[in-house]
């Protein structure tokens, strides 16, 4: 079997199940604590994956936030940010996105084979673009950072993004937090949608005050001794197993 880093997706959603709305309005549902447990996630990162959606709609800049958490990863003989990795079917990213103008690191776009000259005239100055396939293939893009030295890749979206790593067999472990309030019907028009975005946008404000509710689940049996790009090696996460102390789940399962 190919190697291939161990892989942990990162997700969060309503108690109905939504990512997001149908709104431009970003949905957040994530709070303060929520937002550490990423950051300590990241920190513990080889590479950081997103969807070109993502950055289209959200413009994230996927860093280690904290002060001390790049200090430990400089100590440790790494970037104070992991890789940032994104996939993308039609290369339409703006160079002067977030993504690729902040952070001193290395920055990957994956694309289809057919796209790769105009993804490297448009991306070239500002990160590194690979051949990801005709279509990109998940498999194909875990196992090029496998080659590259990530041991361990933390996927943050989008819903997409999710599903096709799930789907292909690719996943490790997920960290799903589940923000308690209601999207609801999010294809809906008119006054009713307005209504239920305020009534999102309030129940949001009010989750932000809340504790995280968030639980880790094991999507495979592996466990295996993965490099994490500085001297020697570190063991997986077993299964159960929770890797995060200071931000332990609700549950484990």
């Amino acid at each position: 079997m190919p190697e291939r880093p161990y892989t942990l997706l990162s997700c969060g959603m309503s108690i109905d199940g939504y990512l997001d709305t149908a709104t431009d309005e970003r949905l957040v549902l994530s709070n303060d604590a929520d937002l550490d447990r990423v950051d300590a996630v990241r920190a513990d990162s080889d590479a950081i994956l997103v969807g070109a959606a993502t950055l289209r709609n959200d413009n994230p800049r996927l860093l280690v936030r904290a002060a001390s958490r790049r200090a430990e990863r400089i100590a440790r003989g790494l970037p104070p940010t992991p890789i940032k990795v994104t996939v993308t079917s039609r290369a339409e990213l703006d160079p002067c996105a977030a993504f690729f103008v902040t952070g001193d690191t290395e920055k990957l776009v994956y694309c289809p084979t057919d796209a790769v000259a105009e993804a490297r005239c448009r991306l070239g100055a500002v990160a590194t673009v690979v051949d990801g396939g005709r279509p990109v293939e998940m498999c194909r893009i875990s196992e090029d950072l496998c080659a590259r030295g990530v041991g361990r890749l933390m996927i943050e979206g989008g819903g997409k993004i999710l599903t096709q790593f799930l789907t292909a067999g690719l996943a490790d472990e997920l960290h799903l937090v589940v923000a308690p309030f209601y999207v609801g019907d999010s294809g809906r028009s008119g006054s009713s949608a307005t209504e239920a975005s305020r009534g999102t946008q309030t129940a949001v404000r009010s989750w932000r005050r809340c504790a995280a509710s968030a639980t880790s689940y094991s999507c495979a049996t592996r466990s295996r001794t993965v490099s994490t790009g500085t001297e020697g090696e570190h063991e997986a996460p077993a299964r159960g197993e929770y890797p995060y102390p200071g931000h332990a789940p609700a549950a484990v399962r």
